[in-house]
């Protein structure tokens, strides 16, 4: 950081005596895909705070996720890039292969605000040689939602594990008062893919190494096959996805559901277009009192377990006024980070926990802010410190299929094929054995290019 300031400081001095201004350097061009009206305008907020104190400018330009790609390619060939891009996981390590991003600055700012005060798991998934490719910023990861109350009452252990999800659904599914579970079993919804995915990381099971496909380990896909269908014999009959899931536990009729963290508002009775019904009042906070969290979730082959994640990042470019861009990253993830999570808290989980002088500072104040959509409340006044910290804790062990490898393209696609989906769901109906199921996905998946 020292050697980078000392250089910006002679350079700005040359410009002076000469005369000139430097007015491309007080501006900075910031992308960002959250375009709605209000969470640009509290964007514009943090723009302006950090103008006052910096004297640095910010112009706030929104960009559709679905064209950000695009966008971010045709910017690098015309050497007119923004100088600093709020991006999606699958962008990190491709733009950095590519040159569209300072790995060096990202890698000085994770260091700068300590890297050990960011969860390991979203640092991880950024991870370059000598540093990351970008800054982890916030994300969110799926999680095992479910009835606390009844697992307390029966002596069950949190569901966090395939065991445990098992041990759980054998004691409390009674249909059709309650279902011990709502698995996804709709094979062209992306809530199966999510899901499907998650439970295979669970156990350690991936269609990718570092070479492209890998074929999928058996033993470990057989014990996913087995979970899986278990918990979907274990769910009411039909072509289920998110919409079920979250209708039977709001009636309290579902054990377990797995879902995003934006029920959590809804589980209190804050959103009136998805309103509990196990009361008769909508806005009653008890189903949310009620509903305990799990997002690590481990298999009998991973006893480490593993966290699906959506993870977002603070990109500086290659193009970037690089002194100021990480000014404004660093601006973001500290003094700003309140109002960076602020945006929409319920999905913007704390990536960096706190400070060296305060480990839990941005934890703490993230569970104050308040969520919902017609009516607002912080998640301390709606669930126990216990699930706030659980909930935050996945991004510990936050990961995707392909990350680590380098591979995330390659695996979108296999997920996007929805072959994982159909062959899984006719599994489960019976149509063929989790072995030749197995063999049967990773010839299918060897076809993916």
């Amino acid at each position: 950081m020292f050697g980078r300031t000392t250089f910006l400081a002679s350079t700005m001095a040359g410009v002076l005596a000469l005369g000139l201004t430097a007015v491309q350097a007080d501006t900075l061009r910031f992308w960002t895909t959250e375009e709605q009206p209000e969470r640009l305008a509290k964007q514009e907020e943090m723009a302006a705070a950090f103008k006052d104190k910096t004297g640095i400018e910010v112009e706030v330009i929104p960009v559709s996720e679905s064209d950000l790609g695009t966008r971010t390619t045709a910017a690098f060939a015309a050497g007119d890039l923004p100088d600093v891009i709020y991006h999606t996981l699958q962008y990190a390590l491709p733009w950095a292969e590519a040159g569209i991003l300072d790995t060096e600055a990202a890698t000085e700012v994770l260091e700068n605000l300590g890297a050990s005060t960011f969860a390991p798991g979203a640092v991880a998934m950024a991870a370059v040689e000598d540093g990351v490719a970008s800054v982890p910023v916030d994300g969110w990861t799926q999680m095992v939602v479910y009835r606390k109350d009844l697992f307390e009452e029966n002596g069950l252990a949190a569901p966090d594990s395939y065991e445990a999800i098992l041990a759980a659904v054998e004691k409390l599914h009674n249909p059709p008062e309650m279902f011990g579970f709502v698995a996804a079993t709709k094979i062209d919804e992306n809530f199966m893919s999510q899901v499907l995915e998650h439970v295979f990381l669970a156990n350690g099971v991936s269609p990718v190494n570092g070479d492209g496909f890998s074929a999928l380990d058996e033993k470990k896909t057989i014990e996913a096959l087995e979970f899986y269908k278990a918990i979907a014999e274990a769910s009411p009959p039909g072509d289920l996805f998110w919409k079920q899931s979250r209708e039977l536990y709001f009636a309290g009729k579902a054990a377990m559901i797995i879902w995003s963290p934006f029920i959590l508002d809804e589980l209190a009775g804050l959103r009136d277009s998805a309103p509990p019904t196990i009361t008769d009042d909508p806005t009653s906070t008890e189903l949310a009192s009620k509903t305990g969290v799990v997002t690590t979730l481990k298999g009998p082959s991973n006893p480490d377990g593993a966290a699906w994640a959506d993870i977002r990042y603070f990109g500086i470019t290659n193009d970037a006024d690089t002194e100021a861009a990480m000014q404004f990253v660093e601006f973001s993830m500290d003094d700003g980070y309140m109002s960076t999570l602020s945006i929409a808290p319920e999905g913007k989980f704390p990536i960096r926990r706190g400070t060296s002088d305060n480990a839990t500072e941005f934890v703490d104040g993230w569970a104050k802010l308040p969520v919902g959509v017609d009516r607002k409340a912080p998640l301390t006044d709606l669930y126990d410190a216990e699930t706030i910290s659980t909930i935050v804790s996945g991004l510990d062990t936050a990961s995707r299929w392909g990350v680590k490898e380098g591979q995330l393209s390659l695996a979108s696609k296999m997920i996007n094929s929805q072959v994982i989906n159909r062959y899984v769901r006719e599994y489960i109906d019976g149509e063929r054995d989790a072995a030749a199921t197995v063999a049967k996905l990773n010839e299918e998946l060897a076809k993916i290019q």
